[in-house]
């Protein structure tokens, strides 16, 4: 029983699992802490914990997996606080100057492909463009054109797509400007007995050109001309017509729209209401110029009607049907006509 109790021996640790004897240790203790740790050190230390790229460790985890890194975390800050500032020091001006070269790398490159897009535009995009309004333009009514509508789509499509909606909308407005002050030009030496038809004309066609011209550019249409202009292209073009070609000529061309108002098919009459409507739709307040005018192919040109003015009407319906029989248009047959109407 005593050799037992000699034999035994306590192992202590602290917190730290770090074998200590006692105070008051014997060599037993000794000889036994040394093979521990002999035997111990043979076994192979297993590798430190390491969290997954991209995954942040729990907090818990942390203090299983690293508990010295936790007790010594203060220790650990106050040295990394002088040394990284130290290193972080000397890496700064690399750091900036590397970026900033990689800055103007890259501002170098944008302005270069920004210049080739210019470049690709002036010299295939705008020429398709162009050359397909033209016969767009010159077109009549009656014509028919092959032109590749969805190919004049694509060459819209792609300038807007590379941030060209701006050189684009403004080459169209010179093209379609300068289209309209060549019509004014050739206005200008019409004669008088054809000014009326070679407005209507002019008018027919440029409307006609119109109905295929908006459409293709539709896509700049509705993401630069309404999105930062909050305009529409079609309005937009009518209002050029009428600023170049239709103000210009509107005094000469009342008068003798008048004239052959009241000289019954000295005008063909589709001419005569082409004319007056298409007048009416660019600037309504034309309608003022000559209401007796337009009152004959716009309602509610004049006031409303009241009953003092309508013995004047059945006057002026009167006359209509005088003059229209004395130019060889017969009232028709009477014969089926009932006996108890006036004839």
């Amino acid at each position: 029983m005593e050799s037992m109790e000699e034999d035994r021996f306590e192992v202590s640790d602290d917190h730290n699992h770090n074998y200590c004897a006692p105070a008051g240790g014997d060599v037993h203790t000794d000889i036994r802490k040394s093979q521990l740790t002999d035997v111990t050190s043979s076994f192979p230390q297993p590798l430190p914990y390491l969290p997954a790229r991209g995954v942040q460790e729990r907090p818990e985890n942390r203090e299983k997996n690293h508990p010295k890194a936790t007790n010594n975390s203060q220790l650990m800050d106050s040295d990394s606080s002088s040394e990284g500032s130290e290193v972080c020091e000397s890496d700064i001006p690399a750091s900036a100057a590397s970026g900033a070269d990689k800055m103007s790398t890259n501002s170098t490159s944008k302005f270069l492909l920004n210049a080739m897009a210019v470049d690709d535009y002036r010299k295939n995009h705008w020429p398709n463009l162009e050359k397909a309004i033209d016969l767009l333009l010159i077109q009549k009514p009656t014509d028919h054109i092959s032109i590749s509508y969805a190919q004049i789509y694509s060459y819209v499509y792609k300038c807007v797509c590379q941030q060209h909606s701006e050189l684009l909308y403004k080459d169209l407005t010179q093209k379609i400007i300068s289209h309209l002050n060549q019509v004014s030009s050739r206005l200008e030496v019409s004669r008088p007995e054809d000014f009326i038809e070679n407005f209507n004309l002019a008018l027919s066609q440029y409307t006609a050109s119109l109905q295929c011209i908006v459409p293709v550019f539709m896509y700049m249409n509705k993401f630069y001309i309404e999105a930062k202009l909050n305009r529409d292209l079609g309005e937009e073009l009518m209002k050029w017509f009428a600023d170049y070609v239709a103000e210009k000529h509107v005094k000469t061309l009342m008068p003798l729209l008048t004239r052959a108002h009241s000289m019954p098919f000295q005008v063909q009459p589709s001419t005569m209401a082409n004319v007056v409507k298409g007048l009416y739709s660019l600037r309504p307040e034309w309608a003022q110029l000559a209401p007796a005018l337009f009152s004959g192919f716009i309602p509610q040109i004049h006031p409303p009607a009241t009953v003092s003015q309508l013995p004047h009407y059945a006057a002026h319906d009167q006359k209509l049907q005088l003059e229209l029989s004395m130019n060889g248009f017969p009232r028709g047959d009477q014969s089926r006509k009932r006996s108890s109407e006036d004839s």
